[in-house]
């Protein structure tokens, strides 16, 4: 038996040289030195020593356990500081490699021309105003001079959730609730951003898009106010050397109203396929508060004068990059919007 144990002392430690690693180490750990280890089935046959044997024996078994085990813990030690050399070695950073690139985000275009747009007005005095876009047909259709079964209606054809509810066709429901809100109080100088909602779909015309509508009431405003501003918004969007025109149209609720046009973006006025060999393009509409628009909103139009406009802010984004399918702001294709 003295024997056995001395060969198993001699056996682990060679083996000892060979682990490269915890997981073995542990495994040659039990194998040796567990429960139903080779030591312990070893000291199962000291039984049939002779008593005076067995104090020698014990005494031996336990030096051989204790060494081993000692030779374990420090083959132990020395692996966990191989092992994090090799982890440190591997996260080490080489500061001289290329860093890498993470792919940031931008803004939506629609978004970008939003803010561009915001940031005119409000450097004019206007201030941003916010509603439903959820609307009842009174603050829709009755209040802006289009009373039931108006002809004027079908050009805003949109979605009825019942027969007084439905989905905007425009910000102005806006500026009627504003204008509720503040009537007698003076000035009052608003734009409206926000999406609304009609029945087109095709390359220039979505049933969801935005739109920026302004309002602007005060005593003594004339229609030169309102040319003064738009002109002043087409140069600062597209250039100092943007010119405007206004012609005649009608809207319900402006009197006298107008279409704006900028000369052409494209072009610069020479005539192209864009602006139908015009020189111009149609940018928006505006006009002076019609007079029942503004008595239904408890302003006494004896005594005071407005005007508002209005633009889709799609119509100006596809103007100024130069796109021409409206849809392709709405597709979510990373390769159109990683352009912006």
């Amino acid at each position: 038996m003295e024997d056995k144990l001395k060969n198993l002392a001699v056996q682990v430690k060679k083996q000892l040289q060979q682990v490269a690693t915890l997981d073995q180490l542990n495994q040659l750990r039990v194998q040796y030195l567990g429960k139903k280890g080779e030591l312990t089935a070893i000291l199962r046959g000291m039984g049939n020593l002779l008593a005076e044997e067995r104090p020698k024996i014990g005494t031996l078994a336990n030096e051989i356990r204790s060494e081993l085990e000692n030779l374990i813990n420090e083959r132990t030690k020395t692996l966990k500081t191989v092992a994090k050399e090799l982890q440190i070695a591997r996260e080490t950073i080489d500061v001289t490699l290329p860093g890498k690139s993470f792919l940031i985000g931008n803004k939506h275009p629609l978004t970008k021309i939003q803010q561009e747009i915001e940031t005119v007005f409000l450097g004019l005095g206007f201030n941003i105003a916010e509603g439903p876009e959820i609307e009842s047909d009174y603050y829709n259709f009755e209040a802006l001079n289009l009373p039931k079964d108006h002809p004027a209606r079908d050009m805003q054809d949109t979605f009825f959730i019942n027969t007084e509810v439905l989905l905007r066709t425009h910000t102005s429901p806006v500026q009627v609730r504003t204008m509720e809100k503040t009537a007698p109080s003076l000035p009052v100088k608003i734009i409206c951003p926000g999406k609304v909602y009609r029945r087109d779909d095709d390359a220039t015309h979505s049933p969801m898009f935005t739109q920026i509508e302004g309002l602007a009431i005060d005593q003594q405003i004339t229609f030169s106010d309102l040319k003064g501003i738009l002109s002043i918004f087409a140069r600062q969007i597209f250039g100092e050397k943007t010119k405007t025109r206004f012609r005649p149209s009608y809207f319900p609720f402006t009197e006298p109203s107008a279409e704006v046009d900028i000369s052409c973006v494209m072009c610069k006025s020479a005539g192209c396929r864009v602006c139908s060999h015009t020189g111009w393009l149609e940018i928006l509409g505006a006009g002076m508060v019609h007079p029942k628009v503004l008595a239904m909103s408890g302003y006494n139009p004896e005594e005071v004068s407005g005007f508002a406009f209005g633009m889709g802010i799609e119509r100006i984004a596809m103007l100024k990059y130069g796109i021409d399918d409206l849809r392709l702001f709405y597709d979510n294709d990373l390769r159109f919007l990683a352009q912006f």
